[in-house]
C-alpha cells in the first residue's frame, strides 16, 4: 500500500501527501498576536514553521472552516486565492465566494493522481463544540481521503463530537490514519465545554476509528488550547497507544 506523508508547517496547517496527490489543511500563515473576531480576540502564540511560499505546488486545500482566523488567517487567505482548488463548507463558499467549492457531508470528490487513478476526497460532519453548538460557532466540516491501494485517512477538522467519529468509523472504518485536531479549545463563546477534542477524547475517538497512526493537529500555538502535547503524550500512554500517536515538531514530516 502506498504510505502518506505529513509535514506539520503548525497549529492546524499541515501538508497531506498520497498517491502523488499534494493537500494542505486549514492555511495559517500569520505571525503571533492578537487576532480581532467580533467582539473578542485569539491569540496566536508561535508563527508557522514554514512560510506560504515554501509550501511548494498542491493540488487542493482542505479547509475547514473559514470563519475562525486561527483556522484561516489573513496569509491563509492570500494563499486560497492561488490554490488550484479550495474544498470547505456552504458557509465558507458564500463568505469566500470562487476560490472555495463547497462540499456536503457524504459529498466527494475525486482528484486525478499523477500516476493514474484518483484521490477520493469526502466530506464528513464535524461538531466544532457541544451539541446545539452550530449556531454560535459556525459550520464545520472534516474529510475521508481514500482511493485504490491508498491508506484511508481521517482529517477532523475542528469537531468535538465522540458521537460524529461514531458516525464517520461505521461509514469508512476502520482507518489507517488519523489527523485529529485535538487541544481541548476553550473560549468565552463556549464557556462550559471544549469546542475541539481533549486529549482523553482523542484517545477515544483512535479507538473508534480503528486508527493504525494518528498525527495530532491544532494542540499548540494558539492561547485558548487548555491541552497540549503533554496531555496528549500522557493520555495515549496511560491507554497503551502511545506506539499509534506521532507528535510532530513543527517542520519536521513523518511517513506513514
Amino acid at each position: 500500500m502506498t504510505t502518506v506523508d505529513i509535514l506539520y508547517v503548525g497549529g492546524p496547517t499541515a501538508v497531506v501527501e498520497l498517491g502523488g496527490v499534494r493537500l494542505l489543511t486549514d492555511p495559517t500563515f500569520d505571525a503571533p498576536g492578537e487576532y480581532p473576531i467580533g467582539s473578542r480576540s485569539l491569540v496566536k502564540t508561535v508563527g508557522p514553521a514554514v512560510r506560504a511560499a515554501e509550501i511548494g505546488p498542491v493540488d487542493a486545500v482542505l479547509l475547514s472552516h473559514d470563519q475562525h482566523p486561527d483556522n484561516l488567517d489573513a496569509a491563509g487567505r492570500r494563499y486560497l486565492a492561488e490554490a488550484p482548488l479550495t474544498l470547505s463548507t456552504a458557509s465558507a463558499y458564500e463568505r469566500v465566494g470562487a476560490p472555495v467549492r463547497a462540499l456536503s457531508s457524504w459529498e466527494h470528490l475525486e482528484l486525478p493522481r499523477p500516476g493514474g487513478g484518483v484521490l477520493r476526497v469526502t466530506a464528513v460532519p464535524a461538531l466544532h463544540g457541544p451539541e446545539g453548538s452550530e449556531p454560535v460557532v459556525g459550520e464545520v466540516t472534516g474529510f475521508v481521503l481514500s482511493g485504490e491501494d491508498l491508506p484511508t485517512v481521517y482529517v477532523s477538522g475542528d469537531n468535538a463530537s465522540l458521537d460524529v467519529v461514531r458516525g464517520i468509523a461505521d461509514r469508512f472504518g476502520p482507518f489507517d490514519v488519523a489527523v485529529l485536531f485535538a487541544g481541548a479549545a476553550r473560549t468565552p463563546l463556549v464557556p462550559d465545554a471544549p469546542l475541539t477534542l481533549t486529549s482523553e477524547a482523542a484517545v477515544e475517538a483512535t479507538r473508534i476509528l480503528g486508527a493504525r497512526q494518528v498525527v495530532p493537529l491544532h494542540f499548540e500555538h494558539w492561547a485558548h488550547f487548555t491541552e497540549g502535547g503533554a496531555t496528549l503524550t500522557e493520555a495515549f500512554a496511560d491507554a497503551g497507544l502511545s506506539d499509534r500517536l506521532h507528535l510532530l515538531v513543527p517542520g519536521s514530516s513523518v511517513r506513514l
